[in-house]
C-alpha cells in the first residue's frame, strides 16, 4: 500500500511557479507516496504574521488548521518559511489558548519540509533524477535556521545522476527578500541580494539550486534585472528530472 500525505502547496508556488507544484507531487508519486490536495487550503497567514497583523494571521492560521484537521498523514510543504509558520509561529501565536494551542501543536507535528520529508521520514536520498548541469545550493534563512535543515537537500542533489555540484560561497546568507523585510527595508535587501547575485557569479554554476519559491523569485528578479538569464530553480524541479 502506498504512503499518503497532504500537499499544503503554498501561496507563491500556487500563484507563480505552478509548476513546481507538479514537480513535487511528480516526486513523491515517483517514491511510492500517494498524493491528496485538501481543497480550501489558502495562505498559512506568514505574511501577516510578519507584519504585526496578529488577528488577521489568526484568522488564516485556524481556516488552515481546519482545513487539514479533517485530513490524515504527514502534511508535506515545499517552503522551509512557510513549514517554519506552521512549526513555529503558530505555536507562538496561540500560546496561552489551551484549545488553539493543543491544535496547533498536532498539525506542526505531523508538517514536513519538502526534503525533510523525503530524507528523515521517508528515509529517501535517491529519487531517480538526472540532471546534467552545473549546480549550486543556497540555503534559504527560515529552512537553517527555524527548522535546521541542511544536510537534506545537499543528500538529495549528492544522488543526482550527471549534476556538477558546486558549492555556493556563503550559501548560508540570506539572499535580502525575508517577505515583508523587501519592502519595509528595500535599500539593505537590495545590498543583501546584490551581494548573492555576486557570489552566484564568482562561483560559476549554471543553476542555484533553493528549497524557497521566495528565495527563487528574488535571485531570478535580480538577475533579470541585470540583463542575466534566471536560472534559480526549486529543488523539485532538479529532482522531478529524469534521464530521456
Amino acid at each position: 500500500m502506498s504512503k499518503e500525505t497532504q500537499l499544503f502547496v503554498t501561496c507563491i508556488i500556487d500563484t507563480l511557479y505552478p509548476q513546481i507544484g507538479v514537480a513535487v507531487v511528480r516526486v513523491l508519486e515517483r517514491v511510492g507516496v500517494k498524493v491528496a490536495f485538501p481543497q480550501g487550503q489558502t495562505c498559512c497567514g506568514q505574511p501577516a504574521f510578519n507584519a504585526g497583523m496578529r488577528s488577521q494571521a489568526r484568522s488564516m492560521a485556524e481556516h488552515t488548521i481546519n482545513i487539514f484537521e479533517a485530513t490524515s498523514g504527514p502534511v508535506v510543504v515545499p517552503s522551509g518559511s512557510c513549514a517554519a509558520m506552521i512549526r513555529h509561529g503558530y505555536l507562538e501565536m496561540f500560546d496561552g489558548d489551551r484549545q488553539w494551542s493543543k491544535k496547533a501543536k498536532a498539525f506542526a507535528d505531523r508538517t514536513y519540509e519538502f526534503t525533510e520529508y523525503l530524507v528523515d521520514y521517508l528515509g529517501v536520498t535517491d529519487v531517480g533524477a538526472c540532471f546534467r548541469s552545473s549546480v549550486a545550493y543556497h540555503s534559504s534563512c527560515h529552512l537553517l535556521r527555524d527548522l535546521g535543515v541542511s544536510n537534506q537537500p545537499r543528500a538529495l542533489l549528492a544522488a543526482v545522476n550527471g549534476m556538477d555540484y558546486i558549492e555556493l560561497p556563503y550559501s548560508e546568507d540570506c539572499c535580502g527578500f525575508g517577505g515583508v523585510f523587501s519592502v519595509e527595508y528595500p535599500q539593505i535587501s537590495a545590498a543583501m541580494l546584490e551581494r548573492k547575485l555576486t557570489n552566484i557569479e564568482s562561483c560559476g554554476a549554471e543553476v542555484i539550486v533553493s528549497c524557497d519559491a521566495g528565495c527563487i523569485m528574488n535571485i531570478n528578479g535580480g538577475l533579470h534585472r541585470s540583463g542575466k538569464p534566471p536560472r534559480a530553480m526549486h529543488i523539485a524541479e532538479i529532482l522531478e528530472k529524469q534521464e530521456k
